[in-house]
């Protein structure tokens, strides 16, 4: 690994100061950003680290709405986010091993948007808005692929607002290695209709599988995907599924996620 200097700001004025000073770059969880930097993957003259910035931390709920600050733990929003929301709880609770839950963020996850991560699903299918040091971005917004998002250079997320549903759940099966999803699927029922949002399938990255919204729209059930099927055209094939096979799972994941809710 390359040599770097390492700040630790305690606002997000001084945190946007700080990455906006040379070749400096975000440090939260560190649980991808460390590892690649280790492997000569990634590398800056300074890390500018989130975790002392006390604003972006915890986890609220008003008005039918939770807001998480971007530096907070999965391991926090898995205990504090339980009774307002449970699903969103539930999935921040399966993600990793007890280390990554407790030093991994929401924001470095939504930030990094891996293929396989679970918090993309979760923002996506509740329909989120990601608040940045700049503007407010919708999830719908968000996505755009492969590790890519709407964020600009120098842009930190400060809170993810989710929108909290009548029901929901996330369901997703795991490489077991890792704790990734090989599929995952999570539904989110409001009152103006449901939201599917799928993770580790397709090569775009996450999705929302639409047919299944506005069949489950009409119908909030199991059976009324049974006369529907994911085209596996843009799917990943791996050494752990083939496109077929996560097609499959899609759909077979997305009926377990709508059982469950």
């Amino acid at each position: 690994m390359q040599n770097f200097d390492f700040v630790k700001p305690s606002t997000i004025a001084e945190a946007v100061k700080a990455l906006n000073s040379g070749d400096a770059q975000a440090l939260s969880g560190g649980q991808t950003l460390i590892a690649t930097m280790k492997q000569g993957l990634a590398g800056a003259e300074t890390l500018v680290s989130l975790t002392g910035i006390a604003e972006m931390k915890g986890v609220s709920s008003a008005g039918g709405k939770l807001s998480i600050g971007a530096a907070t733990p999965h391991a926090t929003v898995a205990r504090e986010a339980a009774s307002a929301y449970p699903a969103l709880a539930k999935l921040a609770g399966g993600i990793g091993d007890p280390q990554v839950r407790n030093r991994g963020t929401v924001g470095g996850s939504l930030a990094n948007n891996d293929p396989a991560a679970c918090y993309p699903s979760a923002a996506l299918a509740s329909g989120a808005t990601i608040v940045t040091d700049r503007r407010e971005i919708a999830a719908d917004d968000y996505f755009q692929g492969l590790f890519a998002t709407a964020l600009e250079e120098g842009e930190i997320i400060t809170k993810v607002i989710f929108p909290i549903p009548e029901k929901a759940a996330y369901i997703k099966f795991e490489q077991p290695a890792s704790r990734f999803a090989l599929t995952g699927v999570f539904v989110a029922k409001f009152a103006g209709g449901v939201r599917v949002a799928v993770t580790g399938a397709s090569n775009d990255g996450v999705f929302r599988w639409t047919e299944a919204e506005k069949a489950l729209s009409a119908n909030f059930s199991p059976t009324a995907l049974s006369g529907l099927s994911v085209d596996a055209g843009n799917m990943i094939t791996d050494l752990h599924g083939t496109a077929e096979y996560r097609a499959n799972l899609v759909k077979v994941l997305t009926a377990r996620a709508v059982g469950a809710a």
